[in-house]
């Protein structure tokens, strides 16, 4: 890469080039670019098996899915070149479907747990000023919450360390309708704290709501990038990858 291109690649938030993945053998990611604003939710979409929580693991450094080409740069940093932890401590927090909560600690031990050093990430009266319902349960064990509390606690605990890219895997997934739009409003709290977010999301619908952009998959590459009320508008797109 050029100077010039790789100054431009810099001043970019966010940006994947070109990324190509493997599970082993399996080809998943095959060749992802997209970039995301600072400050901007984008939604990355896709049917079943095309290879978007493949993507955010990518971006996250995770053992799994290897990356063996391309680029992925946040604010400057070349993500591409680190470790998860190394990506972690730039500001890269991954909330997983199976949101991970630590059995046998409370509410409290989980976000205490996640903190890494005073004034990096929120603090614990920060997290329950955001999410009260959690401050009411600080107590409890942490895998003995709802689906939706335990959604909660998953994306307080990213926040409790220093993030700069929220990736959130399926953070929909299982939840009521009442507790999506619960989980909503949160996000689009945070979205006006700046922090940027992208969302998979096979509710299609409800994760273009609040997304400022959206990014469809399919079988591991790119067919479309553009605001979300292009692709809200653009019924064919959305029936031929979404089966909307």
């Amino acid at each position: 890469m050029s100077q010039t291109d790789e100054n431009q690649t810099e001043e970019k938030f966010f940006s994947i080039n070109n990324v190509h993945a493997y599970y082993g053998e399996s080809y998943i990611v095959q060749g992802v670019s997209f970039d995301v604003k600072e400050g901007e939710i984008l939604a990355l979409l896709g049917r079943n098996g095309a290879g978007k929580s493949s993507t955010l693991r990518s971006i996250a450094r995770a053992d799994d899915p290897e990356v063996k080409s391309g680029e992925i740069w946040l604010n400057g940093q070349a993500l591409h070149e680190m470790k998860a932890y190394e990506a972690a401590l730039a500001g890269v927090q991954l909330v997983p479907e199976d949101r991970r909560i630590i059995q046998g600690l409370t509410v409290e031990e989980n976000l205490t747990l996640a903190q890494v050093a005073p004034g990096h990430g929120w603090t614990l009266e920060q997290v329950y000023d955001h999410f009260p319902r959690l401050g009411e349960r600080r107590k409890q064990e942490g895998t003995t919450l709802s689906g939706g509390e335990q959604q909660m606690l998953a994306v307080a605990r990213a926040l409790s360390r220093d993030v700069k890219l929220l990736l959130l895997d399926e953070p929909y997934e299982g939840l009521a309708p009442v507790i999506v739009q619960e989980i909503e409003k949160i996000l689009l709290s945070i979205k006006k704290l700046g922090i940027t977010t992208i969302i998979v999301e096979q509710n299609a619908v409800a994760a273009v709501r609040l997304s400022d952009r959206a990014a469809i998959l399919d079988t591991g590459e790119i067919v479309f990038t553009g605001t979300a009320k292009e692709m809200l508008e653009n019924e064919e797109l959305m029936h031929e990858y979404l089966a909307i």
